[in-house]
């Protein structure tokens, strides 16, 4: 039998096995689901989804409305894009959606659900979120790594100092940057011996790993909403998830080798290593998988969100000089030239802050929420939700909804000083109008650690230097196009030429 035989005999028989599921995905559903298109025969909606799906899933809300219901396949999703509609979702129908849908992406690069992103929301769930919200990302540990931050920080605005006229790729000195200062609160060294990354191939290829697992991790598997097409992995996905997996599981063995062969004390790989074989009183035993698990997380998650979002910042600034300006004078006051910017001074920096916040908005980190699933079948916005329906945060069209927002596309950061029209907005999940990581029980664990290393970042980039662009390219011209993928990312990396406008000595770390 050919291979094209085989193949046109699977697709009949995977036709006939799914007549009847067909059959009703035709026919009317007995309570009221939310607007939406019409769904095609065997692959529903997937055909109007596209290569951005925050931006095709936007465009439609504007016919179908802020809750809308899709047939993916054979899979109900419900998309909510407005602060309204997540609100009652994050509120009272928090528990309901605190599970994940079973995708290939949890399957093939997250050790089978094994991580804090896609596990079950249940007892293992909540002893990872708790052993990373009490070691990781509380406010004492926060406290402790301030300095770990504050270094990372220095060596990046040295190396920027000293990079005279060439041109840099900002968002790659970014990124080693902030998996530098990671890697020391976790493993207890730097991963990335020179931040510029000059002759070092390793940081690279992170790098590149990094962004692949984010970009094939934020596609539409096709097997994930036609089951029986699932293994003839039609467009790739499943052999490029498996490919990532396996380069960060031969990165972490190591790194997990070498941690229990050394004498490595203090950091959070220790920590959890400590906590293996005790037994949780709930979850069961704390495993290697597991913990490799939770490394790939922090490794990708957690450094490439927060270069994405500073590189973002920084291209928005180039763009709107007058801006950059006024947070540079504001800078110059509170801090001087005579040092760099410290996390002890962010609290004082109010316009900073503002362009933190809009950056935020106009480009959240994720913007497409990660899939959450209906466990029960429930009513949001007088609409009813079948059980085991996926549910999509529209984050992205949240924060520019012309409802909520006074020019929607305009990069203003004043929108969020004092008397601003959302002065007391914040990010935290609270405000549904601007929610960049989420909201309710499976809000991104790693926020606040997010939220200080980017403030932090963005500031040192803002107070220590002027930027031009390369090749002296008018800022105005500036492509700001995204990127597909989990994260947003910029199609073109922002190329610029730093110039230090600090004392010198201020650009001297260690």
């Amino acid at each position: 039998m050919t291979i094209l035989t085989l193949l046109l005999y699977t697709c009949i028989t995977g036709l006939v096995f799914y007549v009847l599921q067909l059959l009703n995905l035709r026919t009317p559903h007995p309570n009221r689901l939310p607007p939406g298109p019409t769904p095609w025969p065997i692959v529903g909606n997937l055909p109007h989804i596209g290569t951005a799906p925050h931006q095709s899933l936007a465009a439609l809300a504007t016919k179908y409305g802020p809750l809308m219901h899709l047939r993916l396949g054979f899979v109900d999703v419900v998309v909510a894009g407005s602060a309204s509609v997540a609100a009652q979702i994050f509120k009272a129908h928090d528990v309901n959606f605190s599970n994940r849908p079973r995708v290939s992406g949890g399957k093939h690069i997250a050790y089978n659900y094994q991580d804090l992103v896609f596990a079950p929301y249940g007892p293992k769930w909540r002893m990872l979120r708790k052993i990373c919200s009490v070691h990781l990302f509380s406010t004492k540990a926060l406290d402790d790594f301030r300095h770990v931050r504050q270094e990372e920080a220095a060596i990046l605005a040295g190396t920027l100092a000293g990079a005279g006229e060439s041109t840099v790729k900002l968002g790659e000195l970014v990124n080693v940057c902030i998996t530098n200062a990671l890697a020391r609160v976790v493993l207890g060294r730097r991963v990335f011996v020179d931040v510029s990354g000059d002759g070092d191939l390793k940081a690279k290829e992170f790098q590149d790993m990094v962004k692949e697992l984010m970009v094939v991790a934020g596609e539409f598997n096709i097997g994930d909403f036609i089951p029986a097409l699932d293994w003839l992995d039609l467009q790739g996905v499943a052999k490029r998830m498996k490919k990532v997996h396996d380069w960060f599981d031969s990165f972490l063995n190591t790194i997990l080798e070498e941690h229990k062969s050394g004498s490595s004390g203090g950091d959070f790989l220790s920590t959890l290593l400590s906590l293996k074989d005790d037994a949780d009183g709930q979850g069961g035993k704390f495993s290697d998988i597991e913990i490799k698990a939770l490394l790939l997380n922090l490794f990708s998650a957690g450094t490439d969100t927060s270069f994405s979002t500073v590189e973002w910042a920084m291209a928005e600034l180039i763009r709107h000089p007058q801006l950059l300006k006024q947070a540079q004078e504001e800078m110059d006051t509170v801090v001087g030239r005579d040092r760099l910017v410290t996390e002890m001074d962010l609290s004082r920096l109010i316009y900073l802050q503002a362009i933190v916040k809009e950056t935020f908005r106009l480009h959240p980190s994720t913007p497409l929420s990660l899939p959450r699933m209906a466990t029960e079948s429930c009513e949001v916005n007088g609409y009813y939700i079948p059980k085991g329906s996926t549910l999509l945060v529209n984050v992205w069209a949240i924060a520019r909804d012309p409802k909520m927002w006074t020019d929607p596309l305009e990069f203003r950061a004043t929108r969020f000083l004092p008397g601003g029209e959302k002065p007391d907005v914040d990010v935290k999940g609270n405000d549904f109008e601007l929610i960049p990581f989420g909201g309710g029980r499976r809000i991104c664990a790693g926020m606040n650690l997010g939220l200080k290393m980017v403030q932090l970042l963005i500031a040192t980039l803002v107070h220590a230097f002027d930027w031009k662009l390369a090749d002296g390219l008018d800022p105005e011209k500036l492509n700001m196009e995204e990127a597909p993928g989990l994260a947003l990312h910029r199609v073109v990396p922002l190329m610029v030429h730093p110039k230090p406008r600090l004392a010198h000595h201020a650009y001297i770390s260690g």
